[in-house]
This record gives C-alpha cells, sequence and structure tokens, in this order.
C-alpha cells in the first residue's frame, strides 16, 4: 500500500481526520524551509503538501504568491525543491505531495519530471491548472513511475464533470471550499458537507478540503465531513511574518500547526 493510502487507512481506523499542511517549498530559503517541514510535521502533521514556486501562480491568493516571490527571489530552482523533497523524506515517512503547475511540469518534460518526482520521494503531484481532460501524459507517466495524482474539485464543478475527475484521481481528491484563489478566511464556506457527500458517490479514494480553513474550530467544523483538512495561508503566513527572525518563524509555525492538529480532537 501506498503511504497516501496507508495514512488515509490509518485515520479512517482510528476514526480521524487527516491534518494536511501546505508549505510553499523553499521560503523564504531552502534551510529554512527545511526547518519549517520539519517544524509541523513534528506537530502532527499526516501530509505534507509542498507548493512549487511559480512566477505566475494563479491558483494562490497573496500570501502564498509572496511566499513564492520569495523563494524565486532567493534563487530557488527546481532541482533545490527535488533536493529539498529528498531531505524532508529523509525524517518521515508521511506522504508528501507537490502543488504545482503544467508549465514546470512540461518544461522539464512530463515523464522525466514525473520520474524525478518519485526519486525524491513524493507520493504524488496536483497540478493545479491541468484539467483531467487534457492531462493523459500526465497520468500515463505517473502510472508508470507510481506517483499517485491528486485533482481539483470546486463548488462550480457541474455534476457531470465529477465522474471525470474522480476517474483521472488515484491519490485524493481536493475539494476547494471557495471560490476565488487561496487565503485567511473569516469564515466557512457552506455546504461543504454536502458538496463531499456529492463527490462520494462518484469514488472510494479520500476527499480532503480546503481554502481558507485558519482556526481550529473550523479545522474540527471540516474534520466532521472530510477526510483531510487542507491548512495553507494561516501555516505560510507565520513564515511571512517573522523574515527578520527565522529561529522566530519556525517556533510561531510550530505552535500554529500545532494549534490547528488540535482542532482535529475538539
Amino acid at each position: 500500500m501506498n503511504r497516501i493510502a496507508q495514512q488515509f487507512a490509518e485515520g479512517k481506523a482510528a476514526d480521524r481526520s487527516l491534518f494536511i499542511a501546505y508549505l510553499c517549498a523553499g521560503d523564504p530559503t531552502l534551510e529554512d524551509s527545511f526547518r519549517a517541514c520539519e517544524s509541523v510535521l513534528e506537530a502532527g502533521t499526516d501530509l505534507l503538501e509542498l507548493g512549487v514556486p511559480f512566477s505566475d501562480p494563479l491558483a494562490d491568493g497573496k500570501t502564498n504568491q509572496l511566499a513564492a516571490q520569495r523563494a524565486l527571489q532567493n534563487d530557488i530552482h527546481q532541482k533545490d525543491i527535488f533536493t529539498l523533497a529528498k531531505r524532508v523524506r529523509g525524517i518521515t515517512e508521511k506522504p508528501i505531495i507537490f502543488y504545482t503547475y503544467y508549465n514546470l511540469v512540461f518544461a522539464n518534460g512530463v515523464d522525466n519530471y514525473v520520474r524525478q518526482v518519485k526519486e525524491a520521494g513524493v507520493d504524488g503531484i496536483l497540478v493545479l491548472d491541468l484539467p483531467p481532460e487534457e492531462a493523459d501524459e500526465v497520468l500515463e507517466a505517473c502510472e508508470r513511475h507510481d506517483v499517485k495524482t491528486v485533482f481539483i474539485v470546486a463548488p462550480t464543478t457541474p455534476p457531470e464533470r465529477l465522474a471525470i475527475i474522480a476517474e483521472a484521481t488515484t491519490g485524493f481528491i481536493y475539494y476547494v471550499s471557495q471560490e476565488g484563489v487561496t487565503g485567511v478566511r473569516k469564515t466557512l464556506a457552506e455546504g461543504i458537507g454536502d458538496k463531499v457527500a456529492e463527490i462520494k458517490e462518484h469514488t472510494e479514494l479520500p476527499v480532503v478540503v480546503g481554502f481558507g480553513i485558519s482556526t481550529p474550530e473550523q479545522v474540527k467544523t471540516v474534520a466532521s465531513v472530510a477526510d483531510g483538512v487542507v491548512v495553507g495561508s494561516a501555516l505560510v503566513n507565520c513564515i511571512g511574518s517573522n523574515l527578520d527572525n527565522p529561529q522566530k518563524a519556525v517556533s510561531t509555525l510550530g505552535a500554529k500547526a500545532h494549534e490547528l492538529v488540535g482542532g482535529l480532537s475538539l
């Protein structure tokens, strides 16, 4: 059983949702990024989602855009992201996925990119701007190299597309609970439970929910209806708010992650 399936199976056996932490790889430096990954894992993160910095991150809000900008300004390249992933894999057996954009996959050669993903110890990829109808080459490469695929369902996704998305997905489905880009929200969207139930009519794979989740109470609410809860901007903010003090950034990040993980048991 692959790491993703194993982790969700363990969560199901324990009757608990998984906590999924998003961090931008290389933000603001490779060393700081490794310490950040280490911190959220130590705080109880079940699955780590590493955003690959890109110059045109159209699905990301300001917080994650700035994180990508910081990494790129510090001369972080694709090879560095793979190096970081390998280093993180050296300290954990928790699943790791890449959150990336198709331009970065295509520019490296699809098969070559997916092969490097596997060699780095990464378990799956979520290509934000690649619809499943156009993903044959990526799907074939992922099957060839045993890398799991993650696809997104939005609030506006029509029912007839759910089956298409479910068929292309081999890792888990990511339900984006808010329209627009990533970012902290004061309130959760309505109807999350109903949408998760609708998605589950088309797949036996896990369904996770993200975008806008930033408090333990919101984690608790989402965890009651989904197999996983994704938090990104609320964690990335801990880094962006402490750029002058990397040690404080890591400690603040760890405390925030621990607080949010605690929402699973409220």
